[in-house]
């Protein structure tokens, strides 16, 4: 159990947090929730005691131990794959030394009667429990199922960390964390760099083997398959929910109402005592009577509305002229770079309209794939744009193209047109740009904040085949849906490389799987694929 009160952060002169409290169970499963700058990854800093910049309190039994997962971190090159996810556990070690030393306590010390000798047989009981469930470990095997289910293959194992990406050795330090299996866990967008499968791994690891988990995610689906409470962070408070995300999106509707109601009520009766004292204060006879409204309008608490939910907003891409039947035609295409084969014979006909899904592990060709599409890489076979095709193209680098001396509104109204300008400014609110943000120059924006800017710009230009390569990278959940609801709505050809099952749910009919350097086709959405993969699983 780990309690949190009167928990108050500040920063830069602003108040983060304001007299929070709550409690973290014995496994509790919760989703930390909120928009980009509610402070949820300060939230982790501060409970895994990196962060204590705080006024309050956090407060654990004694042993409880906790693992953080942060979005980026340091990871060690000196070590094979399985070296580095074995060293998960070094800390059995210093487990025993413990029970030794406390071991020696109880036979040395006579005060059998004093809470301290009484915590310390707690102490003793506890830590051999846990070193009983770890020597009942397969440490080998732990390790090998571990890097296995986040998508590694038998072979990288003995291969040295430093051949692989940073994205893969975030999963290594995953598998690591996992294997550790602490009382709590932490976890900051642990999805990131996991692939579907992988993704699905995690979600049956954590429902069926952890303990305690808090974690912050832009994965609907996976947040909502993983936990079972939801704590909301939005102007420096909390709101704790015991339900699941999607379930509380509902009932955070039905407070943001009441509070509108509320709000509504307070903004009448703060009229009425207005118009009284406006009327009466120059009356000596009513001085008195002023002045009481005078006090009451000081004391009042005023209502506040929560933040409005942009999901609600409907941004629709600009239509450009109509495309060929047949926009993109692949026949016979093979990528090699030198001896490494990428895939081989892909073949793909995708129709005027289509929205269609390129899914598989990472590093089996995707991302290789929409570069052939774009010309950026050489390949063998015949890859054909149809008659008109006009592409809009949405790179995981998109972010670094953008001009860095413009404004964020500058950038926007370069490419803006006709009726579309008078709604910059909600567009932008809804892809998380306020009023001052949008005064911004590109150059001082996070790579977050230029990822949202260029999804943003390509949202306006006038294109029949989007083409977009992990494009809800760096989008909360709110922006998301309104990302989706734009997809749904636009009339051309779209081809999505995403992870993000909620996000590709009811969005494509078709999904094409990179694997084992073939790529099949697969009539359906993703839940039809997915399902699929399983059954073959199991088979």
């Amino acid at each position: 159990m780990l309690i949190v009160e009167s928990l108050k952060v500040e920063m830069s002169g602003k108040t983060l947090f304001d007299n929070i409290n709550y409690i973290i169970n014995d496994k509790d499963r919760i989703a930390l929730v909120g928009k980009n700058g509610a402070g949820k990854s300060t939230m982790l800093k501060i409970l895994a005691g990196i962060n204590k910049s705080y006024k309050g309190t956090v407060s654990m039994p004694d042993g409880t131990t906790i693992g953080y997962l942060p979005q980026v971190m340091e990871v060690s090159d000196v070590r094979t794959v399985r070296e580095e996810a074995s060293q998960a556990f070094s800390h059995i070690m210093d487990l025993q030394h413990q029970i030794e030393e406390m071991n020696r306590q109880l036979e040395t010390r006579t005060d059998y009667e004093s809470d301290n000798y009484s915590k310390l047989i707690d102490d003793f009981t506890h830590a051999h429990e846990r070193l009983a469930r770890i020597e009942d470990t397969n440490f080998d095997g732990a390790v090998e199922k571990t890097l296995l289910g986040l998508g590694f293959k038998r072979a990288d194992l003995d291969r040295p960390t430093d051949e692989f990406s940073g994205g893969w050795r975030m999963r290594i330090e995953l598998a690591k964390l996992l294997l550790r299996n602490p009382d709590i866990m932490l976890l900051d967008e642990p999805t990131n760099h996991l692939d579907i499968e992988s993704i699905g791994w995690l979600e049956d690891f954590i429902k069926t083997q952890a303990n305690a988990v808090v974690l912050i995610s832009h994965d609907r689906a996976f947040i909502d398959a993983v936990t079972t409470r939801t704590i909301e962070l939005t102007l420096g408070r909390i709101y704790d929910y015991k339900v699941n995300y999607s379930k509380y999106i509902e009932l955070r509707e039905e407070r943001r109402q009441q509070q509108l109601h509320a709000w509504e009520s307070q903004q009448k009766q703060i009229q009425e005592i207005e118009e009284f004292i406006e009327r009466f204060r120059a009356q000596a006879a009513k001085a008195v009577l002023v002045q009481s409204r005078v006090r009451q309008l000081e004391k009042m608490e005023r209502v506040v509305i929560d933040e409005e939910d942009k999901a609600s907003i409907r941004i629709r891409f600009q239509p450009a002229t109509r495309s060929g039947n047949y926009p993109l035609t692949v026949d016979g295409v093979t990528k090699k770079y030198d001896d490494y084969l990428v895939f081989e014979n892909a073949n793909l006909m995708i129709s005027r309209g289509e929205k269609v899904a390129l899914a598989g592990r990472n590093g089996e060709g995707k991302s290789t794939f929409v570069k052939c599409v774009m010309g950026e890489t050489a390949y063998s076979g015949t890859m054909m744009l149809g008659h008109n095709v006009k592409i809009g193209y949405f790179a995981q680098n998109q972010a670094m193209l953008l001009d860095e001396d413009l404004t964020v509104f500058e950038t926007i109204d370069q490419v803006a047109e006709g009726d579309i300008r008078t709604q910059i400014r909600s567009i932008l609110g809804a892809f998380m740009f306020n009023r001052d943000d949008s005064e911004k120059k590109v150059k001082v924006l996070s790579g977050g904040e230029r990822t949202r800017l260029a999804m943003v710009k390509l949202l306006l230009e006038p294109v029949n085949l989007l083409v977009l390569d992990e494009p809800t990278n760096h989008l909360d959940l709110r922006t998301k849906e309104v990302l989706k609801n734009a997809l749904l709505d636009y009339d051309g050809t779209v081809i999505l490389v995403s992870h993000d099952r909620d996000f590709l749910d009811g969005l494509v009919s078709k999904v094409y799987e990179f694997s084992d350097k073939k790529v099949s086709e697969h009539i359906g959405g993703i839940k039809d694929f997915l399902a699929k993969k399983r059954q073959e699983i199991w088979q």
